[in-house]
């Protein structure tokens, strides 16, 4: 296969998607540091202490844009393997941590309405929602090391010959 070299594109894509993946990772660390500290919370306490989430929905701005400088990394990758295939796997680790998220924490966040209405079950719904986080902080941290693994592999941007006059 013929060597590739970065263009400019490819390495702004990267850029935008190792800077997504930090501030992501960033709210996906807090999840996991906090849950020794909240886990064992009586009922009141907690339900007060999940309030400080509130306005987090609005990273999903940032993981729509994480995902799709993923994807355009991965097109512009295509043909050098040895970055392609660390970006896929952080494409899959973001898509695994997003599985989980849907289907434990989304469906704890609702029913307890964001953590506003006490339910009968909360202490199983506490399980799901931190357990799903530390989890998703789990792959958000692998989805990263493949993107770095990715960048590092990539080919060093050709020099060009400048004249000194």
């Amino acid at each position: 296969m013929a060597h590739v070299w970065p263009s400019r594109a490819s390495s702004v894509v990267f850029f935008v998607a190792l800077l997504a993946s930090a501030l992501l990772l960033g709210p996906a660390l807090a999840h996991a540091f906090e849950l020794s500290n909240k886990i064992g919370l009586p009922r009141e306490e907690y339900f007060i202490v999940q309030q400080i989430y509130r306005g987090w929905a609005g990273f999903s701005v940032v993981l729509v844009l994480q995902v799709i400088a993923l994807l355009t990394a991965a097109f512009l990758a295509r043909r050098e393997r040895r970055v392609l295939i660390p970006t896929v796997l952080a494409i899959l680790f973001v898509l695994g941590a997003q599985v989980l998220f849907w289907a434990y924490t989304y469906p704890a966040n609702a029913a307890t309405v964001n953590w506003t209405v006490q339910t009968d079950n909360w202490m199983r719904l506490r399980r799901m929602w931190e357990y799903s986080h530390l989890a998703g902080a789990g792959l958000q941290v692998l989805a990263m090391a493949c993107l770095i693994v990715a960048v590092m592999s990539r080919p060093p941007a050709r020099k060009r010959n400048y004249h000194a006059y």
